[in-house]
C-alpha cells in the first residue's frame, strides 16, 4: 500500500528559492511522484522533457513552456503536459505550485 500524506496547509511546506526549485516530496515511488515547489522571482526551470504530469500554480505568477508554448501560470492555473513533452516554469512573482508525475519513469529526476 501507498503511504499516505496529509498536509493541511501547503505553505508549510514550500520552500522558495531561486534559481531553481527545492520541492518537498509528498510521493516519489515508481509511477508516481508528487511534490510542492516554489520559485522566487526570476527563478525558472529550464524546459525539458519528462513523463506526463499535472501543474497547478498554487500562488504568484509566472509563465510555463510546454512544447515551446508559452502559457501563463498564475494562482488557480492547471496545466497537463502529455508524456515526453518538454516543459519548463519561470517565475515572474514568487510562484508555489503542485507538480504530480504519472508514468514509469514518474519518480526519477525533478
Amino acid at each position: 500500500m501507498a503511504e499516505r500524506s496529509y498536509i493541511p496547509d501547503w505553505r508549510e511546506v514550500v520552500a522558495y528559492s531561486k534559481p531553481g526549485p527545492m520541492p518537498h516530496l509528498l510521493v516519489d515511488e515508481p509511477g508516481l511522484r508528487v511534490l510542492v515547489a516554489g520559485l522566487e522571482p526570476g527563478g525558472r526551470i529550464p524546459p525539458h522533457a519528462a513523463p506526463r504530469a499535472v501543474y497547478h500554480a498554487l500562488e504568484g505568477d509566472g509563465v510555463i513552456n510546454l512544447d515551446g508554448v508559452l502559457l501563463p501560470f498564475g494562482e488557480g492555473a492547471i496545466v497537463v503536459a502529455p508524456d515526453g513533452a518538454s516543459r519548463g516554469i519561470e517565475a515572474t512573482t514568487r510562484l508555489a505550485f503542485l507538480a504530480v508525475r504519472i508514468g514509469t519513469e514518474a519518480g526519477s529526476g525533478a
